[in-house]
């Protein structure tokens, strides 16, 4: 296959490979060295409270020893239920260190989403932050659970800030439902009780499993994609490789930082901002509610970002706001969208306030996440998801599994060594998404001449008009350019006469936009089978934690 990116790769400064560390290597032999090479440096701040480098690795040594303790087995799986806290890194490093699997799990699952979850990856520890355990202690005994740590939001910001958040959490938010979890153990009473002393390093390889991350379920009930550390090491020397033009090719800057808006347990956090952060000795800005955009903005205000990874939601909700705009951007060296397509009218207001470009990037649970981003050398909103990181191939393949020409719309497949492992103890499904290597995304795309890809929508949120294919993201692309328009999206709804035809979703940006003036618009920018027969206007679009537009939820209404 042909790596028409190459030329690409030259123009910007992207190596075409990565080169892999030995077999007996993990994810543990990389931290541990930078642990040492970082010291002193900021790690993660949270609450304004800093965490150096010194203290992640006491701390997540200590937690390992800890785990060690209960004498688990390698390769037990730990489920960690927490928003972006201190704790977070402190536990998943913990998990590794200790040779055992992190079992990223969403901290807003109901019960039922829970015991799915801890019961496919039989899951033995849980470390679960108090605001959410009521909802585990609703499915006592119906899981394989044998361990269990509740942590609170203020553990590790020290004794007069930690008690005072908790207080504030507790008693005056009211955001702790009461619960009653038998045998469990308080996270810092566990760190109390653990000797670092008896810590015993594992021996680990690059083909031992480091996560089981579970899919949002798209294609019926939600599977755990295994990523080994090989995964991961590759996916962080790919991001590292193609992130070169921006941060150069050696350690990042100590004043360096990257704003972490994104929730830790969600691949593309996970990735872009604690492991490339930490592999970098940049320190990441841990926000636990990027809905409170004051907060939001006072972090970024406190600590000027260096790097900026988000969602088009939140890009769009602060180019929407006064006081982003007043903020100084003069240390942003790159802004990164990933998770949905980010809006041209959204990149174009985020460089006009910033003067940054968004390089959108994209990627899945099982690609570790990332497969493809925008060279960041590139000056100008591409509109498409970029070209294949360094040692990815990526090829547009039709139904039989054969690529199709150049130009023409197929599902873009991916190949390299950020691949999964597969779903866990899943062989039927893994099977039927791998085609010779080349793991099928369901996303439908199309490749340019230069190794550019450009996603037309997912295959099943497709709206089919008589027998013309209308891809959702082409109509809201279009929409999104209407000045009274600040959020929308479009779905299929069943039609006698032409089967299918498409329905807008709008939440205003001036409350005077009426029906009239956006089907005018449509009229006006789009043919007339793509061109929606129907408006609603609601307060707000329903969204995942991480900000996408929940489409299938739109459905469910209709």
């Amino acid at each position: 296959m042909e790596k028409i990116w190459y030329a690409e790769y030259k123009k910007t400064g992207i190596p075409e490979t990565i080169e892999l560390p030995p077999e007996n290597t993990s994810l543990n032999d990389i931290f541990e060295r930078n642990f040492q090479k970082f010291g002193s440096r900021d790690a993660f701040i949270f609450m304004d409270k800093t965490m150096s480098f010194d203290e992640l690795d006491a701390a997540s040594r200590k937690f390992a020893a800890y785990l060690q303790s209960l004498g688990l087995a390698k390769g037990t799986r730990v489920a960690v239920m927490m928003p972006n806290v201190f704790q977070y890194p402190v536990v998943a490093l913990g998990v590794f260190r200790a040779g055992l699997v992190l079992v990223n799990v969403n901290p807003l699952y109901t019960a039922r989403e829970l015991e799915h979850q801890l019961n496919d990856a039989g899951v033995e520890v849980l470390v679960i932050i108090e605001n959410f355990a009521s909802v585990y202690q609703s499915i006592l005994g119906k899981t394989p659970v044998k361990h269990v740590i509740v942590a609170s939001v203020g553990d590790m910001l020290g004794t007069l800030k930690g008690t005072l958040v908790n207080f504030v959490l507790r008693k005056v938010r009211k955001q702790i439902p009461a619960w009653n979890i038998p045998g469990h153990i308080r996270f810092n009473a566990a760190m109390a009780k653990a000797n670092a002393n008896n810590y015993k390093r594992p021996n680990m390889t690059l083909s031992d499993t480091a996560v089981l991350q579970y899919t949002g379920g798209t294609t019926g009930v939600a599977k755990g994609a295994e990523l080994t550390h090989r995964n991961l090491v590759a996916n962080l020397l790919q991001c590292d490789g193609i992130f070169q033009s921006k941060f150069g090719a050696q350690d990042g800057s100590k004043d360096d930082r990257i704003i972490c808006a994104l929730p830790l347990y969600h691949i593309f956090a996970f990735m872009v901002c604690a492991l490339y952060g930490m592999y970098k000795g940049e320190a990441n800005v841990l926000i636990a509610n990027p809905r409170d955009l004051p907060s939001v903005i006072k972090d970024l205000k406190n600590h000027p970002p260096a790097f900026f990874p988000a969602v088009n939601t939140l890009f769009n909700a602060l180019v929407h706001n006064e006081d982003f705009k007043q903020l100084d951007f003069s240390k942003l060296k790159m802004a990164m969208g990933g998770g949905m397509a980010v809006l041209p009218s959204t990149a174009e207001a985020w460089k006009k306030i910033t003067g940054t470009t968004i390089i959108e990037g994209y990627g899945l649970s099982e690609t570790s996440p990332v497969a493809t981003a925008n060279p960041p050398a590139s000056e100008a909103f591409s509109g498409t998801i970029g070209v294949p990181l360094p040692s990815t191939e990526v090829a547009i393949l039709d139904d039989d599994g054969n690529e199709v020409a150049l130009g023409e719309q197929g599902e873009i497949s991916i190949r390299g060594p950020q691949v999964m492992k597969g779903y866990w103890n899943r062989p039927d499904e893994t099977e039927k998404v791998m085609t010779n290597g080349f793991f099928r995304t369901g996303d439908i795309g199309v490749m340019d001449e230069r190794g550019y890809t450009k996603i037309v929508d997912r295959k099943k949120d497709m709206i089919l008009v008589s027998g013309f294919n209308v891809y959702p993201s082409e109509i809201e692309e279009v929409m999104a350019t209407h000045p009274k328009i600040l959020e929308v999206a479009a779905i299929g709804v069943p039609d006698e006469k032409s089967g299918e035809v498409p329905k807008l979703f709008v939440v205003k940006k001036d409350p005077s936009l009426t029906t009239e003036e956006v089907l005018a618009f449509a009229k006006e920018n789009l043919t007339g089978y793509k061109r929606p027969r129907y408006v609603e206007f609601m307060d707000e679009l329903p969204k995942s934690n991480v900000g996408k537009i929940l489409r299938k939820d739109l459905r469910k209404t209709n």
